[in-house]
């Protein structure tokens, strides 16, 4: 086929023959513009996209960060430790500070206690000592018209019934008397017994017809609870004795003093003013 050309003859046309091929990979088609596939720079580095960057191809894998356990058994132990050391420092400052409040402080915050000082002053109220039996207000008495004798109330536990009018007397001198009654068991009677016997001015007994199992007397004051296991009975105790005497100095260990058992009073000395 023949093309006319202005000004010359004939012109043939070049021939293309298609071979069925694609071009290959990386190099401009027939007809396309250079650096239009991923050609190479001058380093012979190739410029195209990397893989990964902005196009398809395997994302890089995250670093996997091993996370290290504590070691609590120290932590626990350091908890542990404060805690005792604030709990320590916690009941000093209470002991310290209850222990410097006035001794009938003390004795009004035990709960339940009755304080016959100030509820019934008459009860105490006696003139001299009294030979034979006493008439009393309250049972058992913490107070009031007493023997010349008194009780020893050197941490003694008397197995039987003592005299009241004895016992008072020890209270005068400051004594804390506990009183039981007969038929409590024996594991309690032996509890009781271990906050009483070998305690100064303190002394107990069993004491028939009480209204609670067990009666604690200092002078002019009482408390009666239901169980061995009552933590206000050593509270009374080291709380009044001594303490509760209205004839400070007299001692429980020598003079006027009786150790027998049975609730009928001893003559040992005739009654005195005092």
């Amino acid at each position: 086929m023949s093309i006319s050309t202005p000004g010359g003859g004939p012109e043939r046309r070049p021939s293309v023959v298609s071979t069925g091929k694609k071009p290959a990979a990386g190099r401009p088609a027939a007809g396309g513009k250079p650096g239009s596939g991923s050609a190479k720079t001058g380093s012979g580095k190739p410029t195209g996209p990397r893989p990964g960057a902005g196009g398809k191809g395997r994302k890089p894998i995250a670093p996997v960060k091993v996370s290290q356990g504590r070691s609590w058994g120290p932590i626990a132990l350091f908890v542990a430790v404060g805690l005792l050391a604030v709990s320590i420092i916690g009941y000093g400052a209470w002991a310290s500070f209850n222990g410097a409040k006035p001794w009938e402080d003390r004795a009004a915050d035990i709960e339940g206690i009755v304080n016959y000082r100030d509820k019934d002053p008459e009860s105490l109220k006696y003139e001299s000592h009294q030979a034979g039996k006493v008439s009393y207000k309250y049972t058992p008495p913490a107070g009031g018209g007493h023997n010349n004798t008194w009780q020893r109330c050197l941490g003694d536990v008397y197995e039987a019934p003592i005299a009241s009018e004895h016992a008072v007397h020890s209270l005068e001198h400051g004594a804390v008397w506990l009183t039981y009654r007969p038929d409590l068991p024996k594991e309690d009677v032996e509890k009781l017994a271990g906050v009483i016997r070998g305690n100064d001015f303190m002394l107990m007994s069993p004491f028939e017809g009480l209204d609670k199992p067990i009666s604690l007397q200092a002078w002019g004051y009482q408390l009666k609870v239901d169980s061995a296991n009552d933590p206000r009975i050593k509270e009374f105790a080291t709380t009044l004795a001594q303490n509760a005497s209205i004839e400070p100095g007299v001692p429980c260990s020598s003079g006027n003093y009786t150790t027998g058992t049975g609730t009928e009073p001893r003559e040992l000395a005739p009654p005195t003013g005092g």
